[in-house]
Parts: C-alpha cells; structure tokens; sequence
C-alpha cells in the first residue's frame, strides 16, 4: 500500500512539472508569435476567407443555382458583382459558396489527417511489430503521386464531396503520420517518458497524454500544408470533373465550366482562381510561420 501511495504522488508530482513546463513553453510561443508577421498576415488570410465561407448566404447577392439565361455571360457589373456564367448564374454569389465547399474539404481532410496521422504515427513508434506494417503502407501510399493516387480514388468511389474528402485523406495523412512517429520516437526515449513507465502508467496513457501533446507541434505544421493542397487538389479534381459534380458550386467546377467560355467571360477564370490563390497562399503563408513559430532552434 505504501509503496502504492508513494507511486502515485510521485506520478501526481511529475505530471505536475510536466503541465507547468507546457504552460511555461506556451507563453514563451505567444511573446514569439507577437513577433513573427508572417504567421500573422497568414492567419488574417485564412480567417478572412472562413468568415466568408460562414457568412456567404448573408453575403451572396443571388441564389447560386439560380439561371437566367437572358443574363447569360453578362460581364461584371452592379448587379452582378463577379459577371454570369453560361446559364445565367450569379458568380459572384457561386464563388462565395464555392468557398464554404472548398474550406470545408480542406479543414475536413487537415482534420482527419491529423487523426488518423497521430494515432498511426504514435503506434508505430511504440510497437516496432506496428512500425513494420504500418510505415510499408505509409510508404506505398506516398510512393505514388498524390494528384494520381487522388484521381484514381475518386475514379473507384465516383464523384461527390463525401469521396474527395476520403481520397484526400488517404493522400495526406501518410505524411503526418511520418512526422508523428520520427517526433514519438524521440519523445518516448527521454527521462520521464522512462519514469512514467517505471511507475506503471499505462501504454495509452503515456502516447495520448504525455508522447502525443509533445508530437502536436510539427504536425500542426504540417496539417497547415495538407489544409492547403486539399484545397487545391480538390480544385483541380473538380476541374476534371471527378470532384465535387456540377451544380453544387465549388472553385474547382466554376473553373471547369470557365474554360469553355474562356475567350468570352474571362471573370469566370480570374475570379475563382483568385479566391483559390488567395486561400491557398495565406495557408502557406501561414504554415511557413508556424513552423518558425514551434521550431525550437529558431529564435
């Protein structure tokens, strides 16, 4: 019993020091964070375009599946802000809720990467039977180009917004995974990670609460850029016509439709392709300033 006791209090006062050691860590990023512009101008870009995708049936002018055909490949203009596309539609307001649809995939698939990327990633680097397996299909999957792997995805599962979110997924989270398990491996080798064991905690607790809070920062980092190219991946499979199908507006289809008009409504390419840059660069923008951010090495 007293050894039991003793153990638990010196659990208790570990994990102490563990949580005042973050707190401590979290403030110096904050001091940090107030210095790095580039994190900054990345975040403001990338809240903009959310707030856009929250608030586009406050915004939008016009229904976007509404068709006028008498006000086909009209040119921008008071009443129709970004012009009309072939059937008459708003673009402006298409392009708005383009925005919820590509915002969405992208945060759907940064989000489950990180999931399946973290849990992946911490087993294999526990269990070198699971390190074995799991890292070969890590490999496999990345061994591929992502934009083919994508397409031949979405080709099996046919067109909808459900299937690109699974096909990117299963194109990003291999690599967060990679990251997870190389920041586990050195976690799990220092001093208290040794102490937690000694003292009986348990296998999940030690890679949930103390490994996986130590992994998050370069994950982060990385699910910044998965946010990104799902974005963009999700623009192009669309251009295709193997993404997110027609009416539903997303930047990727208003494009597909723009290219067929190209030399007689030009707003139908310049407008959603420059949401798409902006959306894309203020991710990069600001993964660039998180990973300057949590490195540790860079002052």
């Amino acid at each position: 019993m007293k050894r039991t006791m003793r153990s638990e209090k010196y659990d208790e006062s570990l994990e102490k020091s563990i949580r005042e050691l973050q707190r401590e860590q979290r403030h110096l990023r904050l001091l940090k964070l107030k210095k790095n512009k580039l994190a900054i101008i990345g975040g403001l870009i990338t809240i903009f375009m959310i707030l856009i995708a929250i608030f586009a049936p406050l915004i939008a002018t016009h229904d976007p599946y509404d068709m006028i055909v008498l006000d086909r490949l009209k040119g921008p203009s008071a009443a129709h802000l970004f012009g009309t596309d072939a059937t008459g539609r708003d673009v402006f307001s298409r392009v708005l809720y383009g925005t919820r649809v590509s915002m969405f995939i992208g945060f759907s698939v940064a989000l489950y990467s990180m999931i399946i990327g973290m849990v992946v990633g911490l087993f294999a680097s526990y269990y070198k039977v699971l390190d074995s397996v799991l890292m070969r299909i890590c490999d496999g999957l990345t061994a591929i180009p992502s934009s083919l792997l994508a397409v031949a995805l979405m080709s099996a599962l046919g067109a909808s917004e459900k299937n690109v979110i699974i096909s990117l997924v299963a194109v990003s989270f291999p690599k967060v995974a990679r990251i997870a398990r190389a920041q586990a491996m050195v976690v799990k080798e220092q001093t208290y990670i040794e102490a937690m064991k000694a003292s009986g905690s348990g296998t999940l607790r030690i890679l949930f609460r103390h490994i996986a809070p130590n992994v998050l920062s370069p994950v982060i980092v990385q699910v910044s850029f998965a946010f990104a190219n799902a974005i963009i991946t999700e623009a192009a499979l669309s251009f295709l016509g193997v993404g997110v199908p027609i009416p539903q507006p997303s930047w990727g289809n208003i494009l597909y439709e723009g290219k067929e008009v190209i030399s007689k409504a030009w707003w139908m390419i310049v407008f959603p392709g420059a949401f798409t840059a902006a959306a894309v660069l203020g991710l990069n923008i600001l993964g660039d300033g998180l990973r300057d951010l949590l490195d540790p090495h860079i002052n």
